[in-house]
């Protein structure tokens, strides 16, 4: 989120409530903030991930490098309505994932473009209630886009020969709701705990199956099938999630911190699609996803009075068990975190900071028997890392 706690690679994040970023992570946390403030930054993120093809049933190449450059910004403010009553507002982005191979890559029947887009704002109230403990909980608004792309094989069908690459598409866009919840403990001076809840938030995309350049023997079949056209509804699930985080000052220079986290993905997997034609037609597309834990550990150095070093790593299991499980629109694996970072307090009232975090995605490895139309696709990507390089603003009023 470009948030200074990049330089930790999250680690801590939860118990930090050291600027106003605190208001979307723990909103209990900004009971420590003796002002209103407002944090803002803007992060860029390059995304280098590559398949590797080792079999490829219509052959096709290994469709280059499907990330890129990405910005983002987010923005945060806290207001200091007394000393133990507190406002705050987030916004930004925390979920999200997309790929582009191209249209002549090797799993091009599985998915050419993937992507889904998230924005959310994030009110929040934090209230202090007494010298150790303080609480706090916000309300989620979440916008999110789904855009997903595939060629169809009409050449898989028999009767058809020698024809160019059908295309499908669908695209959505919705705006659901979820909440969060935070608790901020401080048994003695210096020492902080903190304890997150993030609820699931459930999405909904509906649109009419976009099908072009399809062969004739193939739109003949979906024609008596009354599939086309047809209008396609996707349900799926963002994730909820629970983190522990924990802080301690250990003298004026150095403080450690970490986390301990779950994570839902096992419901995400879980996706209900419904297709409406003459006749309407459920089911539940069950990814065999598993919940996900998250592990992180950083530290922070005060080398000068106006200068402050953070570093971390982190570790995220991953949500997928096994190659046949992973598709190309979802390369999901385990990932390692590595995060350093800046900041400089210009004066009482700015703080200007720069952070970097290095993630390695894991191999992502896949095979798939995807039938006469997707043909088999294994392999695994060879690079699949992602560069997030932030600066970020911090201002007290």
């Amino acid at each position: 989120m470009g948030t200074p706690d990049l330089g930790t690679a999250g680690a801590g994040r939860a118990a930090l409530a050291a600027d106003a970023s605190t208001a979307g992570i723990n909103p209990a946390g900004m009971t420590r903030l003796d002002r209103s403030q407002m944090l803002a930054a803007i992060q860029g993120l390059y995304v280098n991930t590559r398949f590797d093809t080792d079999i490829a049933g219509f052959g096709g190449g290994n469709g280059g490098n499907a990330g890129g450059f990405v910005p983002s910004a987010t923005l945060h403010y806290v207001y200091n309505l007394t000393p133990d009553w507190k406002l705050g507002i987030s916004t930004g982005s925390y979920f999200g994932l997309g790929v582009d191979y191209g249209d002549n890559w090797a799993g091009r029947y599985y998915a050419t473009e993937a992507e889904l887009l998230t924005f959310g704002v994030n009110p929040s109230v934090g209230y202090r209630v007494n010298e150790w403990l303080s609480v706090g909980a916000g309300f989620d608004i979440l916008y999110a886009e789904l855009d997903q792309k595939a060629a169809i094989n009409n050449n898989a069908v028999p009767g058809q020969t020698g024809l160019a690459d059908g295309k499908l598409k669908l695209e959505d866009n919705d705006v659901a709701y979820g909440f969060n919840l935070g608790v901020l403990l401080e048994p003695r001076e210096g020492t902080r705990f903190g304890i997150t809840y993030r609820s699931e938030v459930d999405l909904e995309f509906k649109d009419v199956t976009d099908l072009r350049n399809i062969g004739p023997v193939l739109q003949g079949i979906l024609n008596l099938s009354g599939l086309a056209g047809s209008k396609v509804d996707i349900e799926m699930t963002v994730p909820q999630a629970i983190m522990l985080s924990g802080y301690r000052q250990i003298n004026e220079q150095w403080a450690i911190m970490g986390n301990i986290g779950w994570q839902e993905w096992s419901e995400f997997g879980k996706q209900d699609l419904t297709l409406a034609s003459t006749d309407s037609q459920t089911f539940t597309k069950d990814l065999g996803y598993d919940d996900t834990w998250h592990f992180a550990l950083g530290a922070q150095y005060r080398f000068a009075p106006q200068w402050l070093w953070s570093v971390g790593a982190a570790y995220d299991t991953s949500p997928v068990d096994g190659d046949h499980k992973r598709t190309p629109d979802l390369p999901l694996d385990r990932q390692v975190r590595v995060g350093t970072g800046v900041q400089y307090d210009w004066n009482d009232d700015v703080t200007v900071g720069l952070a970097y975090e290095y993630m390695d995605a894991g191999d992502a490895g896949i095979d798939q028997e995807g039938g006469p139309l997707q043909g088999s696709l294994k392999g695994e990507y060879d690079t699949n890392v992602i560069h997030f390089f932030a600066l970020n603003l911090i201002r007290k009023f």
